[in-house]
């Protein structure tokens, strides 16, 4: 597949916010051929019927989805049609990361194979609580990715092409916060986004010189399905940006720091013409 990273724009939308400042980091992204949206936070449904698509676990982190943050009024306020979403790349089918399937039914749904199954069978207590099915009881077009081949991305095994989606954009799995957890890679034309959903949960934990996870932090990390290559994942996502920090951007899903850096980026490059 041949990539033109210049017909390449990306959006940084919060599409949920939590206790603690956490925000819902999801990314749109402009291609030639159409929007494609990397999770879509909470959506209308989970603002409608929080107890049903989202669950009793809420309150313990203070969710309140509200109809402006989702992701299907914020691409309004950008001016496009939500039918110009023609695929979308989860992260991992938390609750807080799929709640917005239903307002695109006709996206093409990208999801790793062991995440997919995972969410579906629900082998574990924990498995079954973060899953909300009735987040895509609507029948999404599902396009089930799975790890073949030897290709690779800076060290890290890669999905290198997604079916339908003309753009540069990777799978890069990153399991541990869930058994099919990814991360998404995307080639700006002046460097390259790395999107590593819930691999970390704030900028010091994959600081290059000194990582350090907040005792706060340490909590979140008993929600690990696989907590060895959590652990593992994030070390290699601090040598990442040890080695190829001036080439790759390493943003998460919950920092509100970075979300507000990559939004003030954002503006600041927009306003010279170019194209993050």
């Amino acid at each position: 597949m041949v990539w033109n990273a210049r017909h390449v724009r990306i959006h940084h939308l919060n599409c949920g916010t939590m206790a603690l400042g956490m925000v819902d980091h999801c990314l749109l992204i402009e291609t030639r051929t159409g929007l494609v949206l990397v999770d879509t936070g909470f959506g209308l449904d989970s603002v409608r019927d929080p107890a049903r698509m989202v669950g009793p676990t809420r309150r313990m982190l203070g969710i309140r989805p509200v109809e402006f943050q989702t992701a299907i009024r914020q691409i309004q306020g950008l001016g496009y049609d939500p039918a110009d979403v023609r695929h979308i790349i989860l992260t991992h089918l938390d609750f807080d990361h799929a709640g917005g399937l239903a307002d695109f039914p006709a996206a093409t749904v990208h999801v790793h194979g062991p995440e997919f199954r995972a969410a579906t069978a629900g082998r574990t207590p924990i498995e079954r609580a973060r899953y909300r099915a009735a987040q895509w009881a609507h029948g999404p077009r599902w396009m089930v990715n799975e790890l073949d081949g030897t290709e690779e991305w800076f060290g890290f095994r890669a999905v290198r092409e997604l079916p339908g989606v003309d753009a540069p954009i990777l799978v890069i799995p990153l399991p541990g916060h869930t058994r099919g957890h990814v991360g998404v890679a995307v080639d700006t034309g002046s460097g390259w986004l790395l999107h590593a959903g819930d691999a970390f949960y704030v900028a010091s934990e994959i600081d290059p010189e000194r990582p350090k996870t907040p005792p706060l932090w340490w909590t979140f990390e008993f929600n690990a399905v696989v907590r060895g290559a959590y652990h593992d994942n994030r070390r290699r996502l601090v040598e990442l940006g040890r080695d190829h920090g001036r080439e790759i951007t390493i943003v998460n899903s919950h920092d509100p720091d970075i979300f507000a850096r990559m939004t003030a980026k954002t503006v600041r490059a927009a306003g010279h013409g170019e194209v993050l």
